[in-house]
């Protein structure tokens, strides 16, 4: 039986409508929308209509007025705080702080990353898998805890190691020199593990066949890491880098917080600190809005630049 087929009646057949709209095209993949749904509405609810009480910033806000009856300001926090003799010390210690943490705990999972994937014993890549991932789910409250034992003047581990090899004991808590250094390296020491994950996973869809060619060539193992690995894990780490560059100003303050003591407050104090004691020990709700609305803002900032600076560089960024 002889049927008259066309190619090109086939492709005008499967080809989408012209003239339809978007609409159209959400209706056709409605499933798609439905799974989409729920994190919509999770965002707008927990991340947009909160936005709602930024006004609180250019407002003297009374609770008993609400956010609308609360009196404006217009700028008035802004220039308390900007003016404040506490603002230059803040945003030194912030910026310090975070930035030493990002330069010093970023690379280390990178590194782990590279030296777990070329342990060919799958039992002992899993016990080291397992020893780097369970810092990271110990609270904060546990890990400062920790830390007042480990570095105690008197009775700590460490000050009596340096007792018995004959040194003297220091007071690693009491010294504000020590405190961003005993911060940075338990950060390190709790989180490395944990970030290696989404390196061993850019790791895992390396093409073999690339180790193959080199190791015909004759490229060792090292030379094989920093010309094969290094390259395809590179876009993923300049995504995250820039991530952690948009949260430059948001040092967390439990931690910091925990550590502080009177003897390392000029270092440990900052604008999260600064922030909790004001806001809500002190009750000023507005003075303390405008002052995370400045820190989101700066985030913004940096972190717009910092893509666009990827995007030029390395032409990978995040949009």
């Amino acid at each position: 039986m002889k049927t008259n087929f066309s190619p090109q009646a086939a492709v005008r057949k499967k080809s989408p409508a012209k003239g339809k709209g978007p609409l159209f095209y959400m209706a056709r993949s409605w499933r798609l929308y439905v799974l989409l749904a729920p994190t919509v509405v999770y965002l707008f609810i927990f991340n947009y209509i909160p936005m709602y009480g930024i006004q609180i910033a250019f407002r003297d806000f009374v609770a008993t007025k609400g956010i609308i009856g609360s009196p404006w300001v217009g700028m008035k926090h802004f220039r308390y705080f900007f003016s404040s003799p506490q603002f230059s010390s803040l945003l030194v210690n912030t910026i310090k702080l975070s930035l030493f943490s990002l330069l010093w705990n970023f690379p280390f999972p990178i590194l782990l990353a590279l030296m777990l994937n070329e342990v060919s014993c799958i039992r002992y890549k899993k016990f080291v898998q397992n020893i780097t991932y369970m810092p990271y789910f110990i609270s904060t409250v546990v890990l400062v805890s920790m830390l007042n034992l480990f570095l105690a003047q008197q009775d700590g581990m460490i000050n009596q190691a340096l007792a018995a090899l004959g040194g003297a004991k220091v007071d690693f808590l009491g010294k504000a020199a020590y405190f961003r250094t005993i911060y940075i390296a338990s950060g390190i020491w709790q989180g490395t593990g944990w970030s290696s994950i989404i390196y061993l996973a850019a790791l895992s869809g390396v093409d073999t066949q690339l180790h193959e060619a080199a190791q015909i060539d004759g490229a060792s193992r090292i030379q094989r890491m920093w010309h094969i690995n290094v390259p395809c894990i590179l876009p993923t780490a300049t995504i995250l880098f820039i991530m952690s560059c948009g949260q430059i100003m948001n040092v967390g303050y439990e931690k910091v917080y925990l550590m502080q003591n009177s003897l390392n407050l000029e270092v440990s104090e900052v604008i999260s600190t600064y922030v909790y004691k004001t806001g809500l020990l002190n009750v000023k709700y507005s003075y303390t809005t405008a002052i995370g609305l400045f820190n989101n803002v700066i985030n913004v900032i940096v972190l717009l630049l910092v893509n666009q600076l990827s995007q030029k560089l390395s032409e990978t960024s995040l949009f």
